[in-house]
């Protein structure tokens, strides 16, 4: 028994120093971290500890506001004015007097008032807005069911009707601006598609040639040195690169890239006398975004064949001046005031106009802007393009009238990118293209016979 005893005694002893053992282990474990191992019964209930407190300053502790809660979690302090007149001080500082927070109170509600009246007025111009859009759109569709069901299937008879006339002025919706545009300038050159694959194949053939340094010359470019077909065909590349740059769209790579290089090669396989000539390449451009590649060939190339673009984009220098002289007889008798500060300025037509006429406002207006002009030249023919300068310069003349000649220059060859369309409108409608009984036409004829009977009676000029 006695041995029994003390091996039982010698197994509980050696048990209880393994246990010592692993307690001391995990003391040092805790305590590489920085802790202290939790012991029993040392945390207290929060209700407990609570009324300890009570028992100790005799009075009940208020349980923390939510606000307070929300305010002692944040990193930092709420700047708005809101929380500074909403909430109440801190427990460390004076509570607010009665007419401080009934002031800081009235202030907040005044700002609830204009916050709500911003709110409101912001809701009624978004909604005015979307009507405005509405009601755009109604027009458009209306106008387009009006343009396919009854205009252009009897386009002869009714495109000089008061009543298109009128729609035309509004601006022809983009789904058949492509079709009126053709119909209007029409074909009297009586180019065809199978033409315009010709024109094309021959432009290809001419840049194989050049690329390879090739000195073929068709007989009827005979009349062209190589060197001047090749200065037209770089000019090309230049031009198109900086048309429309914004849009992205006829830069190499862009979609409408070889679309627009095809018109302009073509034109100038069509015609060699005209060759390329800047500002083309904002026309073809235009046409291009309304006609498929060759009706916009067709359109094109019978577009230049016009008088007016005739003596442009062939520097007939004579027949310009005598367009510069028939538009400053409309501008005096519309303008008179600001005819004569431009005269006093030595600013002569030539400085705004080239650019203006060559690419028939479509670098100097916004596209969509420009389309408009485009919609009623092609109703009004070259008159309407003169009557639209008029109408920029009316729009502007006040701020024109007080500006010198460098001045106006740079004004009127970088107009504003935002010019309103309708203020535009409003303008050139005010424009009246008749002097002392004459109309355009009338004037223009006139200074033409003029002109000519001038080169005939001097000899200097014939030479």
């Amino acid at each position: 028994i006695s041995l029994t005893l003390l091996f039982s005694f010698c197994r509980n002893l050696l048990a209880r120093k393994q246990n010592a053992r692993l307690d001391k282990q995990n003391d040092l474990g805790w305590k590489l971290f920085g802790k202290v191992p939790l012991r029993e019964n040392t945390q207290k209930d929060s209700k407990k500890i609570q009324k300890e407190y009570e028992d100790k300053t005799g009075r009940p502790s208020k349980p923390p506001s939510p606000k307070q809660n929300v305010r002692k979690n944040l990193d930092f302090e709420p700047l708005s004015t809101t929380a500074l007149i909403l909430e109440d001080r801190p427990a460390n500082l004076p509570a607010k007097p009665a007419e401080e927070a009934q002031k800081h109170r009235q202030q907040y509600e005044e700002m609830v008032v204009q916050a709500k009246k911003r709110e409101l007025k912001e809701a009624q111009r978004r909604k005015k807005q979307l009507e405005e859009r509405c009601r755009v759109e109604e027009s458009i569709g209306n106008a387009v069911l009006t343009w396919n069901n009854e205009i252009l299937p009897n386009w002869e008879t009714m495109w000089c009707s008061r009543k298109v006339r009128d729609l035309w002025w509004q601006g022809i919706p983009p789904s058949v601006r492509g079709k009126v545009w053709s119909l209007a300038i029409g074909n009297e050159l009586n180019i065809t598609h199978e033409l315009f694959d010709i024109c094309l194949a021959r432009a290809k053939e001419r840049w194989r040639s050049l690329s390879t340094g090739g000195s073929e010359v068709e007989s009827e470019d005979a009349g062209f040195s190589a060197a001047d077909r090749e200065a037209s065909l770089e000019l090309i590349k230049l031009d198109i690169s900086r048309t429309f740059p914004n849009l992205c769209i006829f830069q190499q790579g862009g979609p409408y890239h070889d679309m627009l290089h095809s018109i302009l090669g073509a034109y100038t396989c069509y015609r060699p006398d005209v060759g390329y000539v800047q500002g083309m390449s904002f026309i073809a451009a235009v046409l291009i975004l309304n006609l498929d590649t060759a009706d916009a060939f067709i359109a094109f190339s019978n577009l230049l064949n016009k008088p007016c673009q005739m003596a442009f984009f062939r520097v007939d220098h004579g027949l310009m001046l005598t367009y510069f002289a028939a538009f400053e007889v409309f501008f005096e008798e519309n303008l008179p005031k600001l005819f004569a500060h431009f005269k006093k300025n030595n600013l002569t037509p030539d400085i705004y106009l080239i650019d203006w006429i060559f690419t028939l406002y479509s670098k100097s207006l916004p596209l969509d802007l420009a389309c408009r002009i485009w919609d009623v030249f092609c109703r009004d023919g070259e008159e309407f393009l003169f009557r639209t300068a008029l109408g920029i310069l009316k729009l502007f003349e006040d701020i024109l009238t007080k500006m010198d000649f460098i001045h106006m220059a740079q004004f009127l060859t970088r107009l504003p990118e935002d010019l309103p369309a309708e203020e535009l409108f409003a303008s050139i409608a005010t424009i009246q293209m008749q002097s002392r009984n004459k109309k355009w036409a009338q004037v223009l004829t006139a200074l033409q016979k003029d002109s000519r009977e001038m080169e005939k009676g001097s000899p200097s000029l014939r030479h």
